[in-house]
């Protein structure tokens, strides 16, 4: 093997706060892999013994501390801009990694110099048999959601274009992030992922699925569960910025009719689940944030060399309205 052969193409970025629970699977599964690559996590603040933790059992891992929880997308952005290397693999703690994850990934990302993002499939790690995400879809109604969430692994097996990738465990072109400014820090958490891909989209860039890359994911391990006020007041808030910052404005009258109905919609169901007071101040947080001036701007500028893709993307959010989940 030459020495171009074995230089290290990926920096695998884990954000971690409080993870004790998920740590030692996490870590051992990136170590371990069948393709050399840097392992770095980002703590954010946590209070649980991580940073001891890494620092005695895993040496060879770096570690980032920030001194207080700065969220997701800040937290991947220390990695993304710390990383030396061609791709960064940005994955969740709570996840373990099979052993050929990550050549899977680098492998298909080297097919087209126009991939921005690769994501592996996610296997739920307490029902393997059943996915927790195989690439992320994205419609007129503005709801964001996973491929294939809770069916059969079974039935996901073919490469293929996602709207987006959960940044959960995906792979990244670096010096496409570094282009399109990192991941929106205002997001905090929640849709950061879907925004990236969107504007990777905007500027024609490809995100495609791996079925081959395989994640194990416990899910829920920062916010505890499914449904909860954290997560709904900040995807809520998210889900409007996402629409205001993406799509120019003769694209958001368009699509306004299925946007109302799409929150409509989602305020019903919260509402029946306790939580539509959460949701409806998270969508007014999410108005307020857009006519901020950190909201304006971050607003992605119109360009007529793109409309091209703005037409492309329109197309898969009618498209998308169709498409089982």
């Amino acid at each position: 093997m030459n020495i171009m052969e074995r230089q290290v193409k990926t920096t695998v970025i884990i954000p971690n706060y409080n993870g004790m629970d998920f740590l030692e699977k996490c870590l051992k599964s990136v170590t371990e892999s069948e393709t050399i690559a840097s392992v770095l996590v980002v703590d954010n603040g946590s209070s649980d013994e991580s940073r001891q933790f890494i620092a005695g059992r895993y040496p060879q891992v770096r570690v980032l501390a920030f001194p207080e929880n700065r969220g997701f997308c800040a937290a991947v952005n220390a990695g993304i801009r710390a990383a030396d290397t061609p791709y960064v693999f940005l994955l969740n703690n709570d996840t373990e990694t099979r052993p050929d994850c990550i050549g899977k990934l680098e492998a298909a990302m080297e097919k087209d110099d126009r991939i921005f993002s690769v994501g592996a499939r996610m296997l739920s790690m307490q029902r393997p048999d059943r996915i927790d995400d195989a690439g992320d879809f994205y419609n007129a109604l503005g709801w964001a959601y996973a491929a294939g969430k809770g069916k059969e692994a079974s039935r996901f097996q073919k490469p293929g274009e996602v709207f987006s990738n959960c940044a959960g465990a995906a792979l990244y072109r670096r010096k496409y992030l570094l282009k399109l400014g990192l991941f929106d820090e205002a997001h905090f958490a929640y849709l950061e992922d879907v925004d990236i891909g969107y504007r990777a989209r905007i500027f024609g860039y490809r995100n495609v699925a791996e079925p081959a890359a395989v994640v194990y994911h416990a899910g829920s391990g920062f916010s505890g569960s499914r449904y909860n006020a954290f997560k709904i007041s900040h995807a809520s808030r998210n889900s409007v910025y996402l629409v205001y910052k993406n799509m120019p404005v003769l694209q958001i009258l368009l699509n306004l009719p299925f946007l109302l109905a799409g929150f409509f919609i989602k305020l019903l169901f919260f509402s029946v689940k306790g939580f539509g007071i959460v949701y409806a101040r998270g969508l007014a947080s999410g108005v307020k944030l857009c006519a901020s001036v950190e909201g304006r701007k971050k607003k992605v500028p119109f360009s007529w060399k793109n409309v091209g893709n703005y037409g492309k993307i329109q197309w898969e959010l009618w498209r998308n309205l169709f498409r089982a989940r």
